[in-house]
């Protein structure tokens, strides 16, 4: 029986896969593992290679080949791949990142034994650019040895854990119905599991993020009504799931979704309901009186009164 399930989630990643694979055999442990790569029906030849990589690593190589793409930006593909997964503990990576130290699962796994009051571990990162910006690591010196759901929650998004740098207990045998819904998989993730314990933290720097046209991220579009309203249910989904502790907070941080649904490709011409995305963008966010008149102004005040107020005031000076 493995101690540790590898999940690899991936779709069309042809020119990362073998790395991301050959970085997980290269895993040197005292203890068994298995590694799951979830393919979301990939169409550039991914699926192949998983294939390959079953036959020659038979039993330890699975692939998980789902029938049709199973959409939510991967979220389900994770869930359906590690309902597979039969380790106390499993890692998470995307098809296009890879492990760059060979003890990072034996140091994980060491770190949760250690630990039962901890319910995941990450550590530093690596983040490299597809157009040759230059690569950094993502966290400094600062870090704490463990965080909480106090850290994970602000009126920003939070981030500063790379999902190939993540191990978790395997201890949420069904994720809520609104897990599914949600485009973003790691924020909720984590919030789940922050519920359950503390999160550890190895300021080693053992994989790398990769930040390409391929990847995820990359599909976030903040110009889209759709993902912006995925986002914002998302983190009232989370407000509820955390009994509205931090209803305050998580407010505004929805209310900054509304004020870039203001600027969305589905509102161009469109006055009645881009002034009701505005108005409730006041009503949640509660700006100050500055940025609160450059809203009215711009998104509530229709433009034939806008043009009529600057002729009025123009009129003494003519």
């Amino acid at each position: 029986m493995p101690k540790v399930s590898v999940l690899i989630i991936t779709y069309n990643q042809k020119k990362f896969i073998r790395q991301a694979i050959d970085s997980v055999l290269a895993q040197k442990t005292t203890f068994p593992i298995e590694i799951l790569v979830g393919d979301d029906f990939s169409t550039d030849g991914t699926r192949e290679i998983i294939q390959e990589y079953e036959r020659q690593y038979p039993g330890l190589v699975i692939g998980v080949l789902h029938p049709h793409n199973m959409g939510k930006n991967g979220g389900i593909n994770f869930l359906e791949t590690l309902k597979l997964a039969k380790g106390e503990y499993y890692a998470l990576i995307d098809g296009d990142d890879y492990l760059t130290d060979p003890f990072k699962l034996q140091k994980q796994a060491d770190l949760l034994d250690a630990h039962p009051d901890y319910s995941m571990t990450f550590h530093n990162a690596l983040i490299t650019y597809e157009d040759g910006s230059p690569s950094h690591v993502l966290n400094g010196p600062d870090m704490k040895p463990f965080y909480t759901v106090d850290d994970l929650i602000g009126d920003d998004e939070i981030w500063f854990m790379a999902t190939s740098s993540t191990l978790y207990r395997n201890n949420i045998r069904e994720y809520p119905a609104w897990f599914r819904e949600s485009s973003s998989g790691d924020i909720p993730r984590l919030i789940l599991k922050a519920k359950l314990g503390k999160i550890g933290y190895i300021p080693d720097v053992m994989s790398v993020y990769r930040k390409n046209s391929a990847g995820a991220s990359f599909h976030d579009n903040y110009q889209n009504e759709v993902f912006l309203r995925n986002r914002i249910q998302m983190y009232s989904d989370i407000n509820q799931e955390l009994n509205y502790r931090y209803d305050t907070v998580l407010r505004r941080n929805m209310a900054r979704y509304y004020r870039m649904m203001l600027d969305a490709k589905q509102f161009e011409g469109s006055y009645f309901r881009r002034a009701q995305i505005a108005m409730k963008y006041l009503y949640m966010a509660k700006p100050g009186w500055r940025a609160a008149k450059d809203v009215i102004r711009k998104y509530i005040v229709p433009e034939p009164v806008a043009k009529l107020y600057s002729t009025l005031r123009l009129l003494p000076y003519r």
